[in-house]
């Protein structure tokens, strides 16, 4: 694919359907999706469709829900009901941290039965890329550098699969962009010069429209976005969308570029829309059960060094005994290696509960649990001001987050960050709804 642009040389992808981003799969609220999935690869994979609530069968975690399907002709079928409208997508969880990186990701939207009006509805699938001077990629997956620090942040971002200079626009329109950041561990903050987006759903979710705060659009790995974006600048202007979350590492995304002509009869500065909730039952906070879950590691934190050279207890620094093991990040005190399901928790089924989650670590996490959402009660100790239901939350170096569900949906569920390489040496960990 020309992922770099025309003056570049093609890059050689892993992609579903031959390209990346994969097929955008589109469903109404309540339809039942069911895909044959053929592996062609010289690898074993899975997919796990992200954000979804569905049967744990086919939840695509090898080995935990379902056998990996085999490489070169292996076949897989996954089939279940669509319960809950939302931007979601799909990506392999098998080899995750060279699978996705090679551009295996796709974007699934389930729209709602009444669904804002707007002038296009549209999906920006975000890729982060480590391509050398001949745009291929660099195959240094897996590499411990990147494991305990920020892991593989690229040097070359896509929208839906490829560098982008423009995004046209007409004056007038309104949009409804749909972000969803498919990238293995960049952050990105989003800054939309000269206009003023509404967040309307996080995580495939509705929540009150709000300005996003300071302006920025804040996505971490597996993290999804709508937007409503009026389209209230100038015909023939252009205006930047520059990515700035890492402030010394600032650039410019692209350029909405508008048509020399408006939109006649377009529907910017029409009122907030309302979004109808999702069917996740709200939790009983004041009754719920709590658990606390500690996340460790990394570079510059602490690491239990158990087993090294006849020693015990802890090492600030890099952890020595994760440079010899391959583990990097902890779980309650101890590295969990992917192929670990002895559940940390054991969840009643249909009871509440709050999970606060401290990240004692020098580094950004984004959380994911699957076969859930959750609503975020708590950072830091103060009350969240939207409550909004999320199943990806990013906790910041040293900060602590509450979160709150039903447990529901029976059966092993992964939870893990979704920094590839931190989920892959030892921030990896299951819990049981039974």
């Amino acid at each position: 694919m020309a992922l770099a642009g025309a003056a570049h040389p093609r890059t050689a992808v892993w992609g579903y359907e031959g390209s990346v981003p994969g097929p955008a799969l589109r469903f109404r609220q309540g339809e039942r999706l069911r895909i044959e999935l053929e592996n062609l690869l010289p690898a074993d994979t899975t997919v796990h469709f992200h954000g979804i609530r569905l049967p744990n069968a086919m939840d695509g975690v090898p080995d935990l829900t379902q056998p990996p399907i085999a490489a070169r002709g292996g076949k897989f079928v996954y089939e279940f009901a669509l319960p809950d409208a939302g931007t979601y997508w799909y990506h392999p969880h098998l080899g995750s941290p060279e699978q996705v990186g090679r551009g295996l990701y796709g974007a699934l939207v389930v729209e709602e039965v009444a669904a804002p009006v707007v002038d296009r509805d549209l999906v920006w699938v975000f890729g982060d890329w480590r391509l050398d001077r001949e745009a291929r990629i660099v195959a240094d997956f897996g590499n411990f550098m990147d494991a305990s620090h920020a892991g593989r942040i690229g040097n070359t971002v896509t929208v839906n699969g490829a560098v982008r200079e423009t995004f046209e626009v007409r004056a007038g329109e309104r949009l409804r962009l749909r972000l969803v950041n498919a990238a293995n561990a960049r952050i990105f903050g989003l800054d939309f010069h000269g206009h003023d987006p509404l967040v309307i759903a996080l995580d495939g979710h509705p929540v009150e429209p709000h300005r996003p705060e300071g302006g920025r659009v804040v996505l971490g790995p597996a993290m999804r976005a709508d937007l409503l974006l009026d389209a209230a600048g100038e015909p023939g202007r252009a205006y930047p969308v520059v990515d700035d979350f890492y402030h010394q590492r600032a650039y410019r995304l692209l350029d909405l570029r508008y048509a020399k002509e408006a939109l006649r009869g377009g529907r910017a500065g029409a009122g907030s829309p309302k979004i109808a909730a999702n069917t996740m039952p709200d939790p009983d906070v004041g009754s719920a059960q709590r658990h606390r879950i500690v996340f460790g590691g990394g570079m510059m934190g602490n690491m239990p060094m158990t087993g090294m050279m006849g020693g015990g207890g802890t090492t600030r620094g890099m952890p020595m005994m994760g440079m010899m093991r391959g583990a990097a990040w902890t779980v309650n005190g101890a590295p969990i290696p992917e192929h670990d399901h002895h559940p940390i928790l054991t969840l009643g089924l249909g009871r509440s509960y709050v999970l606060e989650l401290v990240n004692d670590t020098e580094w950004h996490h984004p959380i994911h649990l699957h076969g859930h959402a959750f609503r975020v009660t708590s950072r830091n100790g103060s009350a969240t001001r939207y409550r909004e239901w999320l199943d990806t939350v990013l906790l910041a170096p040293r900060e602590r987050a509450e979160i709150a569900f039903v447990a529901d949906n029976p059966g092993d569920w992964m939870f893990h960050c979704h920094v590839l390489e931190h989920q892959a040496s030892g921030m990896m960990a299951v819990i049981r709804v039974a």
